[in-house]
Parts: structure tokens; sequence; C-alpha cells
């Protein structure tokens, strides 16, 4: 598992997937750990969000100096079949990395619970086909994918955003949403200054995504139990080896 940003740690995503039987392995660039050359030893991929752009900036550099490389193992699991989770900028990554286009959103950014609507596709997907219609979300972004890879299944959409969920290949999946979120991540989130200038309230906005944790709880608990059954080798045709997912 891939932490972009020491505020966007695995939280309740974490324990999920070791309660699933996985044993997670963390790598914090931003905390200086090397990414490894590839996923040979690993069983599947997790890229968590961050306040991070995805995008290049006006000069060219990246939003962080690994991102490249993130990009690069993001290519290699999709191409070897590597069961992955982009959540957030996670998301973005595996867009970008794909030749998608990620901006900031001219529809402004989208802060704390909201509600996704479930496409048909999302029927014949091994992960989401048990996913309810409209699922509780949290949401925590001013970037969007405005266009998503050639070949992307669009899973999920919003109004305002209408690419929340996608998958790549038969076993890549991109969250543009939150579902890993705790009390204590979301608590340190609402105290960010540029949360604080739109005008937010940081005692309502906690209030108001505490207030839904169970209900995303109950749908995507089960979303990350079927990833983990996936890289296990228990879900879907062809078993995989019992490796070690690269997390915590």
């Amino acid at each position: 598992m891939i932490e972009n940003d020491p505020t966007n740690g695995l939280g309740r995503l974490g324990e999920w997937l070791t309660e699933a039987g996985l044993e997670l392995a963390v790598r914090r660039p931003h905390a200086g750990d090397p990414l490894p050359e590839s996923l040979d030893e690993y069983a599947a991929l997790v890229v968590l969000g961050g306040e991070q752009r995805a995008y290049p900036g006006p000069d060219g550099t990246p939003g962080a100096p690994w991102f490249p490389q993130v990009e690069g193992l993001l290519r290699k699991a999709v191409r070897h079949r590597v069961p992955t989770l982009g959540i957030g900028l996670g998301a973005q990554l595996l867009a970008t990395a794909h030749g998608g286009t990620v901006e900031q959103s001219p529809s402004g950014p989208e802060i704390g619970p909201n509600l996704v609507g479930r496409r048909d596709a999302a029927q014949r997907d091994p992960l989401f086909r048990f996913v309810p219609l409209m699922p509780d979300v949290l949401q925590w972004h001013w970037d969007e994918i405005t266009e998503l890879p050639a070949g992307a299944v669009l899973l999920a959409a919003s109004t305002r955003y209408p690419h929340q969920a996608f998958r790549l290949g038969e076993r890549a999946w991109g969250l543009q949403f939150h579902i890993e979120c705790d009390p204590t991540m979301i608590a340190t989130w609402a105290l960010q200054p540029r949360v604080v200038d739109l005008g937010y309230d940081p005692d309502e906005v906690v209030a108001a995504c505490t207030a839904v944790l169970a209900d995303i709880e109950e749908v995507w608990q089960p979303f990350a139990v079927r990833f983990a059954l996936l890289a296990l080798g228990q879900l879907d045709t062809g078993p995989r080896p019992t490796l070690p997912l690269l997390g915590q």
C-alpha cells in the first residue's frame, strides 16, 4: 500500500483488509520509503489519497517527486492483472498513468458526505455488483478526473462529477471518493486551511462525516473483503499466490 500523504493513512480500510486475511506492508514515500521496482512479491496494490495534484505543474514538475514511479507501478499492475485499488488521489494517478486527464474541477471542491449513483456496468463487475444503487461515500477533492483512460469502465457517477468510480482491465479500480476515513482522519482534514477558507465550519464537517461512517462501513467493508479475496486468489478465475499486499 502506498501512502502519499501522512494525513491520509489506511484508516478503516487497513482493518477491513487484515480482517479479510491479508498481510499488509505500507510504503510511505513522503517519509523517504523507497518504492518497489516491481510487484512480483505482492498480491495486490493499493494507492491512497493526498493533498497533492495528480498532474504536472506549469513547469512540468509532478505533484510529488515519487509520482512517476507510482504511475509506473500502476501501469505494471494493470498490465500484469495485479488486483489494484486507487482511492482519491490514488484513483486520479491510476487515470493519469493510463492516459486519462485530471484537472482542477470546474465544478469546485466537493467536501463531506454524499451519494454516488451506480452505473449499469457495475452489475457485471466482480466488486461493484453488490454495491447498492446509491451508496454513501465521503468526498474530499478539488481536482477531478475529467477524462477516463481509453477502455475504462465507468462504475459510479454523480451529477457534478461524472467519473466517481471506474475499472481498468479486469482487476484495477479507481474510487474518486473515500471509504477509508476514520474520525481522527476527518478531524485533521477539516482543519486544512483551504477547507476553512471555503467557509466550512470544522465541527460541522466532522459531525456530518462521522454521522455516515456506519452506513459507509455497511457498504464498503464487504467491498474491501471482496478485493482481499481477489488478491488471495479466492475470487474471480485464476488463483494467485498468497503474497503480502503492498500495505501496512
